[in-house]
């Protein structure tokens, strides 16, 4: 193979793909942030006794559960706007799609590390009269943290790779740079390799993080 590697344009362009990774950064914490924030309501409305919250929340999880994010993301940007009659920035509608879709696996994850409490010990504190609220964050959400953890990490993670799918809608992160510099310099290898390595610097610290404090949780129980 007579191919010549020339990393010395990745040393060059290494400011436009920094660029890239903050507008990254900036899709993946609120995306994580509201679709934990959202996900937990939906869980308990998942989880109410009342038709009128159970079924329509289970209706948004599936839908976004069982539809392509990359769809998503279009739909947002392209059919969204007809309806609410404003268009939305790419970076708007990449965030929006991201953060929905978290929320709706988020939903599961919680119902589920609920669900698996024993009913003995919601019964307890009731009879203790505690409201539903303090049962849960004193008794339940405590408990369940780390069942759940595991979950929320690789959520967390596959979210930081959907990120790359915003790049479809021309938001300038850290994929979309990639593949603009790979079609200026014909040099798909070295940048895309580059693209690929700091992904992997910028998700590698939370599972190693995560396996951490699993490791900690597990040791105190």
């Amino acid at each position: 193979m007579d191919y010549q590697f020339d990393f010395v344009l990745v040393l060059r362009s290494l400011p436009v793909l920094l660029r890239g990774l903050l507008v990254t950064v900036e899709l993946w914490v609120p995306s994580i942030f509201i679709g934990l924030c959202a996900g937990f309501l939906l869980s308990l409305a998942r989880l109410s006794k009342s038709p009128w919250l159970r079924m329509p929340s289970l209706f948004y999880i599936e839908l976004f559960r069982d539809t392509p994010v990359l769809i998503q993301l279009i739909w947002f940007f392209y059919a969204f706007p007809i309806i609410i009659g404003v268009q939305l920035s790419p970076f708007a509608a990449a965030l929006l799609g991201l953060a929905l879709n978290t929320s709706a696996y988020s939903a599961e994850i919680f119902r589920g590390g609920i669900q698996s409490i024993a009913q003995g010990q919601w019964e307890g504190a009731r009879a203790l009269g505690m409201r539903r609220s303090k049962i849960l964050q004193r008794i339940i959400l405590p408990q369940v943290f780390k069942r759940m953890l595991p979950a929320f990490t690789n959520r967390a993670i596959e979210v930081a790779k959907m990120s790359s799918l915003a790049s479809v809608l021309s938001v300038h992160e850290l994929m979309y740079q990639g593949r603009l510099l790979s079609s200026t310099y014909y040099r798909p290898l070295e940048i895309l390799t580059t693209v690929a390595f700091i992904y992997f610097v910028l998700i590698y610290p939370g599972t190693w993080l995560s396996a951490r404090l699993e490791r900690r949780l597990a040791a105190k129980a």
